[in-house]
């Protein structure tokens, strides 16, 4: 975690950007992300220069030709010169550093540099230095740009949100991502979940803090193991740059619909991390003709893409709006028998309301669930609480449900798990087929009555006739005042 320090230089950038005329939080974080760029590219040209020095091999910066593009060159020059400078000559060069065929290359083709003034540039060059960035290992550079990205949740005001990064790091605990899996975020935003999945390998192929990865699997995690996909390019290039900072130097990551008919990856994804957008629909002409489930709903479209995408015995951790639960309509029942009959839909949990306040109040769940073979029983789980205040504004409180989830999802099978009345239950395909494919946690779950102890009712009596009692002899002392 960022120490206080840290996030208050990464506030007062953003105030920097707000009160400089950028107002749009996208706009802010892209133009922010351009800036670390810059600064790391220095930074590592720096480093693998010092490298080849010991490896006493030949060495050729990418700057060869345009030190002028180096942040220690052009960071210094004055008011006058340094804005045309970035965005005429820097910000083309970088730019153009991917390779001619990748993704990066692609998405930053329409990239612009649009910071309005000199001033804010200055400014944001001082605070980044500030941050120290070189210093920072990958893990705190990482921690930065999360932090950056996180106050899009304050901020969010185009319909682009952030999933909570704890909701992000329970779920893929919960899926457990190994080395060799592909996994794929079908609507990834800024690429929380496949940072978060990285991450995870990188902690389970560690001994004593060191990797234990040989560099040929390390090529396989950072090349052919994450897979993203976003309709908005500003969200892609954000996500790149994410990746890009947490040391993935060539992110899978594309601008395209998934639900529409230029994609078709079925069957290609061992693990899938998603919270697809909710109560969105598409245009019938674009949609995919892969789709069998009629609707326009992309809460429900995005399940039967997650079902066609992952293999067989692929498997998937996604958050779904309550009514994709317990929805009456054919289509809801269509991808619920989708779940329970072609999938071992392992998990629901049932999530509070406030989740993801302050931007949206709606209730949703979490499910997880492996393609391939039917379910026989589902886990239920109701959360209470994930560790913060369920109000706008989310402080963090001592109530969290989130450990007990991990520990009795792992130990579900040694458990009792067949009181209803408690927090977590199971519920048989049997009695989910009898309630209409429902998986509503409300349907299942007993309340629980709490015997109540009542007194004896001749010891109450008694105290009664006292009390009458002492009442009458306070009426006979006023009569004889009065």
């Amino acid at each position: 975690m960022l120490h206080a320090e840290l996030k208050s230089k990464i506030r007062k950038l953003w105030d920097k950007f707000w009160s400089g005329g950028i107002s749009n939080p996208l706009q802010a974080i892209e133009q922010i992300s351009y800036l670390i760029f810059m600064k790391k590219m220095q930074d590592k040209d720096v480093l693998q220069q010092q490298n080849a020095t010991l490896k006493g091999i030949k060495f050729k910066s990418i700057f060869a030709g345009h030190e002028n593009c180096r942040w220690s060159v052009w960071s210094e020059y004055s008011s006058d010169r340094i804005l045309s400078h970035v965005r005429d000559v820097v910000f083309p060069f970088m730019r153009g550093l991917g390779e001619e065929d990748s993704l990066y290359s692609k998405y930053m083709k329409d990239a612009s540099f649009s910071l309005p003034t000199a001033s804010l540039l200055i400014e944001a060059v001082n605070i980044i230095n500030d941050l120290h960035i070189k210093e920072q290992n990958q893990d705190t550079q990482g921690d930065i740009y999360e932090y950056l990205l996180s106050e899009l949740t304050t901020a969010g005001k185009n319909g682009q949100f952030r999933t909570p990064r704890h909701i992000i790091k329970m779920m893929v605990e919960l899926a457990k991502p190994e080395l060799g899996d592909r996994i794929l975020d079908p609507a990834c935003g800024t690429a929380g979940f496949l940072v978060n999945a990285y991450e995870h390998i990188l902690k389970i192929n560690q001994k004593n803090g060191v990797s234990t990865l040989t560099p040929q699997k390390k090529k396989i995690l950072d090349e052919e193991s994450l897979y993203g996909y976003d309709i908005d390019r500003t969200m892609v290039r954000i996500a790149v740059m994410n990746l890009m900072m947490h040391g993935i130097t060539d992110p899978q990551i594309k601008g395209e619909d998934t639900l529409s008919k230029r994609y078709n990856e079925n069957g290609t994804y061992d693990l899938i991390l998603t919270n697809p957008p909710f109560k969105g629909s598409i245009n019938e002409s674009e949609k995919s003709d892969e789709f069998t489930i009629s609707t326009s709903k992309t809460e429900l479209l995005f399940l039967e893409l997650i079902y066609n995408s992952l293999s067989v015995g692929g498997r998937c951790a996604v958050i779904v709006p309550d009514g994709v639960l317990f929805g009456n309509s054919n289509a809801h029942k269509s991808v619920r028998k989708l779940l329970l009959e072609k999938c071992r839909l392992d998990m629901i949990i049932s999530m509070p309301s406030g989740i993801f306040k302050p931007y949206a109040g709606v209730s949703t769940a979490v499910l997880y669930f492996t393609k391939g073979e039917p379910t026989e029983k589902v886990w239920f789980y109701d959360m209470e609480a994930d560790g913060f205040s369920l109000d706008d504004k989310r402080n963090e409180i001592q109530q969290n449900d989130i450990p007990d989830i991990l520990k009795g999802f792992n130990n579900r099978l040694k458990e009792n798990n067949e009181d209803k009345a408690k927090k977590h239950f199971f519920v048989s395909i049997q009695e989910i087929k009898d309630n209409d494919w429902d998986l509503s946690i409300n349907k299942y779950r007993k309340e629980k009555h709490e015997e109540t102890i009542y007194r004896d009712s001749k010891e109450i009596i008694k105290e009664a006739k006292k009390e009458i009692k002492e009442l009458l002899e306070g009426f006979e002392e006023l009569e004889k005042i009065v």
